[in-house]
C-alpha cells in the first residue's frame, strides 16, 4: 500500500534508482540540450556521457521542466492513492525548477507542498531520501515537508571543479570568482552558501584540492554518525579512491554513496567534478536507517 504522501523530486538529484523505487519516489526530469538536440537529463546519450561531449566541445544547454510536467506526476500520484505531495527541488537561485513545481502544483488534484532544498545533487537528494522515509512512516503533508527542510539545512556540499569555465558559461559564478581559478593555475575548493554556489579556498594543484576536499568532510562529519555522498564526472577513479579514505578515517560514517552527476549538473561543472555532500544519519528506526550502504 504505497503512503498517503508521495515524494516528488527532479533529477539532479542522482539518487540511485534502488532508492527510487524502494521509497515510492517520483522523478520529474531536467532537459539537456547536447548539439542541438534535447534530452532527458540521463547519465548517458545515446551511449555518449556528458563528460566525453564537454570534453569535445560540444555545446551543452540545460532548462528546467515544463510545469506541465510537474501537473503530470502530482496527478499519478493521486491516481495512486497519494492525498498530498511534497515536491523537493534543487535551489531556486540555480534554476527555475522550482517556479515551474509550483505552477504544476497549481493544476494538481491534491495538495502539494513545494521545497527549495537550496542545493544541488545530494545536496538534494539527501532531504528527498529523509521526506520519502518520513511518509512511509505515515507522516503527515507537513512533517514530510519539514524532515526536508531539516535535512537541507544541516547538510554541507562541498567540491571541486578542474576548471571554473564551465560555472562562468551557465552564470553560476561571477566573472571576479572565476580569475580565483585562472590565476597561477589556482585550483578552487567551492561550496553551497545560501542556495548559491561560491569559493570557498584555493590550493594550487589538484592533488592538494582533493585532499582539501577529504579534511573539510572529515570536518563537517566530526564524531556523529553520518552519511556520505562522494559525486564525480568523469573521475570515478578518484570518487573512489576518496571514498575509501573518507571510509577510513570516518569510523561513525553510517552509509557511503558514490554517484556520478548527470548532464545537467554535468554542463556546469564539466568533467572532472568531485565532491562531496555531508549530511548527518537519520535517527534509529528511520526508513533511511534501513537504507544498504551502498558502494
Amino acid at each position: 500500500m504505497s503512503p498517503p504522501v508521495t515524494v516528488v523530486t527532479d533529477s539532479t538529484a542522482y539518487l540511485p534508482p534502488q532508492e527510487i523505487s524502494r521509497l515510492g519516489i517520483r522523478v520529474v526530469p531536467l532537459q539537456v540540450v547536447v548539439g542541438g538536440r534535447p534530452f532527458d537529463d540521463i547519465a548517458q546519450i545515446d551511449g555518449v556521457s556528458v563528460g566525453e561531449a564537454l570534453r569535445e566541445w560540444v555545446p551543452v544547454t540545460t532548462s528546467r521542466p515544463a510545469p506541465h510536467r510537474f501537473a503530470e506526476a502530482y496527478r499519478e500520484a493521486a491516481a495512486g492513492g497519494a492525498t498530498a505531495v511534497v515536491s523537493v527541488h534543487l535551489s531556486s537561485e540555480m534554476s527555475g525548477t522550482v517556479e515551474a513545481a509550483r505552477a504544476g502544483a497549481e493544476d494538481s488534484p491534491i495538495p502539494v507542498d513545494v521545497v527549495d532544498s537550496r542545493s544541488i545533487a545530494m545536496g538534494l537528494g539527501f532531504p528527498v531520501l529523509a521526506a520519502a522515509a518520513a511518509a512511509v512512516a505515515g507522516a503527515a503533508r507537513s512533517e514530510v515537508a519539514d524532515a526536508a527542510r531539516r535535512t537541507a539545512e544541516s547538510a554541507r556540499s562541498f567540491f571541486y571543479v578542474d576548471t571554473l569555465e564551465y560555472l562562468r558559461r551557465g552564470g553560476r559564478i561571477g566573472a571576479a570568482a572565476t580569475l580565483l581559478g585562472s590565476a597561477l593555475m589556482i585550483k578552487p575548493i567551492l561550496h553551497i552558501s545560501d542556495g548559491t554556489i561560491v569559493p570557498l579556498e584555493k590550493v594550487r594543484t589538484a592533488a592538494r584540492a582533493i585532499g582539501r576536499l577529504e579534511d573539510l568532510a572529515v570536518t563537517a562529519a566530526g564524531d556523529a554518525p553520518a552519511e556520505i555522498a562522494v559525486q564525480h564526472l568523469g573521475a570515478a577513479a578518484r570518487a573512489g579512491t576518496l571514498a575509501a579514505r573518507l571510509s577510513r578515517r570516518l569510523p561513525a560514517l553510517t552509509r557511503l554513496t558514490v554517484v556520478e552527476v548527470g548532464p545537467v549538473i554535468g554542463a556546469h561543472v564539466g568533467p572532472g567534478m568531485l565532491g562531496i555532500t555531508v549530511s548527518p544519519s537519520p535517527p534509529a528506526g528511520d526508513a533511511r536507517s534501513r537504507s544498504p550502504r551502498l558502494p
